[in-house]
């Protein structure tokens, strides 16, 4: 079965989800992202995805501390993105309690940064982060575009010692209108062996279970646990049966 992983996104300490990606279109769900992970373990999750979108916009870690809270009150494996570009915020990242540490601006900008951290910490900590607007990777917080074709991009990766890819349409973020099948589809077909953590759009259980049916071995979801689509109890019971 799938392994579903909740998000926590963070701005100026808050628990907060945006939509598409649009740092204008932010909604508050709680003040304190350590209480919503512990209710993510009361519901039987071991694994959580912690963004720093502050630290995205600023291209430089900034809710560090935040991590490092809820690695320290939760028995949470933590996934930790946004804002790691330097090899000083990967080392404040794994200071914090990261089990893995997701990169996406950095390896379009930095590749040879991005390589080296695989080399030190191995494809089993360092995931690279593919998300895409009309099939172009996007960074720095989804507020930039690039030219790169996500299908090219991660399998340039995959040669390159990546194993774990988290891989998000940006156009279905945040809308609660369901993932993108088809891309991950392709994704799957086109890039032998990659471990795919799908991300964005899921609505329901039902589209994790569609997930499912294309073996996709994790995904994240955010906005659908916070708007009640996918209730604490449905993970609890869902997580039972894993």
């Amino acid at each position: 079965m799938i392994e579903i992983i909740p998000a926590i996104d963070i701005i100026g300490g808050k628990c907060v989800r945006l939509t598409q990606g649009d740092y204008n279109e932010v909604k508050s769900y709680s003040d304190s992202p350590v209480d919503m992970a512990l209710r993510f373990v009361d519901a039987g999750c071991r694994r959580l995805h912690l963004v720093d979108l502050d630290g995205a916009k600023a291209s430089h870690v900034v809710n560090y501390k935040t991590l490092e809270n809820i690695v320290t009150k939760t028995s949470l494996i933590v996934d930790f993105g946004g804002g790691v570009k330097t090899d000083e915020d990967l080392s404040i990242a794994m200071d914090c309690g990261a089990s893995m540490v997701t990169g996406g601006s950095v390896a379009v900008k930095s590749p040879d940064r991005f390589i080296g951290w695989l080399t030190k910490y191995g494809g089993d900590v360092v995931i690279l982060g593919a998300d895409a607007k009309n099939r172009k990777i996007a960074t720095s917080g989804w507020l930039n575009d690039s030219s790169l074709d996500v299908i090219d991009f991660i399998s340039d990766y995959k040669n390159k010692g990546v194993k774990k890819v988290i891989s998000t349409d940006i156009g279905l973020d945040g809308m609660l209108s369901g993932p993108s099948l088809e891309l991950y589809k392709e994704i799957i077909e086109k890039v032998d062996g990659i471990y795919l953590i799908a991300s964005g759009g899921v609505s329901s259980m039902a589209d994790v279970e569609r997930l499912d049916e294309l073996s996709v071995p994790e995904v994240i979801v955010g906005k659908a646990i916070y708007e009640s689509r996918i209730t604490l109890k449905d993970l609890e019971s869902y997580n039972l049966k894993r």
